[in-house]
């Protein structure tokens, strides 16, 4: 009973995760490699504006000033427990001090990570802002007349 309860849900999970798989076709088409128009020849399915960026930018940011001011807040207080109880014996103080390091050493990772997306989007949202002036001045209306003829 329980193994074929099993099974059942193995069953639904692989065909909710074949229909999952389809994302770049158009329905009823075969896809990509089936020879079909599906995988770009039809409508954008995925698109992002500069006001998404700059928000999801901007709370990375903010989490990153956050983290910095408020993820040592009580280093100095750990560091000073983990050194009393180590000067007296007691084996919880090697243990505080793996756990002050080990906190230490996530939070700069995580501090880290926070930069590196908000200074990504940043770029992102600047070199495609660029990419789309060098555009705009490289074609001008004439020019993209001639393709329409």
């Amino acid at each position: 009973m329980v193994w074929e309860e099993w099974e059942n849900l193995k069953g639904e999970v692989s065909e909710e995760s074949s229909a999952r798989m389809r994302l770049n076709q158009l329905p009823g088409d075969p896809g990509p490699t089936g020879g079909g128009s599906g995988g770009g020849g039809g409508a954008a399915d995925l698109s992002v504006n500069r006001d998404s960026l700059g928000r999801i930018g901007s709370a990375a940011y903010d989490l990153h000033g956050r983290l910095t001011a408020d993820g040592g807040h009580a280093r100095t207080s750990t560091s000073d427990a983990a050194a009393a109880l180590s000067v007296s014996g007691f084996e919880t103080g090697p243990a505080m001090r793996k756990v002050h390091d080990t906190w230490n050493s996530q939070l700069k990772t995580l501090v880290d990570a926070c930069a590196h997306i908000s200074n990504h989007l940043d770029y992102s949202a600047a070199q495609h802002a660029k990419d789309d002036q060098d555009i705009r001045t490289s074609l001008g209306v004439s020019r993209i007349s001639e393709y329409f003829k």
